[in-house]
Order: C-alpha cells, then sequence, then structure tokens
C-alpha cells in the first residue's frame, strides 16, 4: 500500500477516507471473485473474458458478442460477425466452463450441465477460501494503517487521546467491511446450495 497519510489532530475524516478507499478495493476484488464462481444459475460472467481470437487479435467474448444468460442453464452467444463462430467455439471448449456450445450459424447456445452436490461443496470451499482471502486483505489494509498511527504517536503528530481514537475508528472500519465480506459470502454460499 503506497497511501501519503497526513494525520491532523482531530481530523477523523482525513484518516477514514483512504483507508476506506483502500478496504473497498479489497472488497471489490472479492466481488469480482465471486461472480466467477459458478452457482446453479447461468450468468454471463461465465464466460465474459474468455479469451477468442478474432481479426488476428486476442479479443475477450464480450467484446465480439452479445452475451445472455435467457433461461437458468442457459447461455447464449450472438456474435456480431458470424464469421468468427469456429474461433469463438474452440475458446469456449478451451475455456472448459462444463456445457458444450451448440451453433446454428448465427447463435451459440450453452446448456450447462444440472450441479452435483460434489461440485456444490468444492465450490463452497473456493468461496470460503475467496472469503478468507478478502478479510486478510482487509486486515493488512488495517495493519498498515496502524502502523501510520504508531509511528506518528512515536514521532508525536499526534497525541496519545487522538491516536486512540482513530484506534478505534479503525477497528470499526475493519469489522463494518469483514462485515461485509461475510454477508455477499452468504449470500451466494445460499446460491450455491439452493436446488
Amino acid at each position: 500500500m503506497s497511501v501519503e497519510l497526513h494525520l491532523v489532530e482531530n481530523d477523523v475524516k482525513g484518516f477514514q477516507t483512504p483507508m476506506e478507499t483502500e478496504m473497498d478495493k479489497a472488497v471489490n476484488h472479492f466481488e469480482t471473485e465471486l461472480t466467477k464462481i459458478r452457482s446453479g444459475r447461468a450468468h454471463t460472467s461465465l464466460i465474459e473474458n474468455i479469451e477468442v481470437i478474432a481479426y488476428g487479435q486476442t479479443m475477450q467474448l464480450k467484446g465480439v458478442a452479445v452475451l445472455s444468460a435467457p433461461e437458468p442453464r442457459l447461455l447464449t452467444i450472438q456474435p456480431w460477425d458470424a464469421t468468427i463462430i469456429p474461433e469463438i467455439e474452440k475458446a469456449l471448449a478451451h475455456a472448459s466452463i462444463g456445457g458444450n456450445p451448440v451453433n446454428d450459424g448465427k447463435l451459440i447456445r450453452i446448456q450447462l450441465p444440472e450441479m452435483s452436490i460434489e461440485r456444490r461443496d468444492e465450490l463452497s470451499k473456493v468461496l470460503g477460501k475467496k472469503q478468507e482471502d478478502a478479510k486478510i486483505a482487509v486486515r493488512n489494509v488495517r495493519k498498515d494503517f496502524h502502523n501510520k498511527l504508531r509511528d506518528a504517536k512515536k514521532d508525536k503528530e499526534i497525541s496519545e487521546n487522538f491516536h486512540d481514537r482513530l484506534a478505534d475508528v479503525l477497528q470499526n472500519i475493519t469489522d463494518k467491511y469483514c462485515t461485509k465480506i461475510d454477508q455477499m459470502a452468504q449470500k451466494k454460499k445460499t446460491d450455491l446450495t439452493s436446488v
């Protein structure tokens, strides 16, 4: 973390805002990771970042086609240029998302299989690992800011009372972000376990 922090006595916002900005990064990364975990429903995030070779360059699937999930276990891909359908099919096969692409010349359909209990358990474990990684990232931000606080107190830039007040703010915000991560993970776990 390379946040420059200038602590001014009684300026809680000047401390709180940069800290929340850093913690938001951890939560946003976790949110992105959640979209990569397939729940029981089809979602375009499963395929949107698959790389396709089109027009002599590598592009993301979302950049060459319209993606949709019209049914709970169906994904459709409608390329803007039908000539790249074979390339899209190759990319989908290489990505191994769990369904076989069926192409009618204009549209590619992927029927996703029903998830087994074992697969749901496996994904729940992956979710737990990503949840813990996100909380560790938040706690690392807390640690960095706590170290800056400690140094400011040691260098007599701030009073001991203000240090203690900021330490409480730091812990409260850390708890708030960890709770937010837990709530996001619980919502995803509910999606994973509902059949």
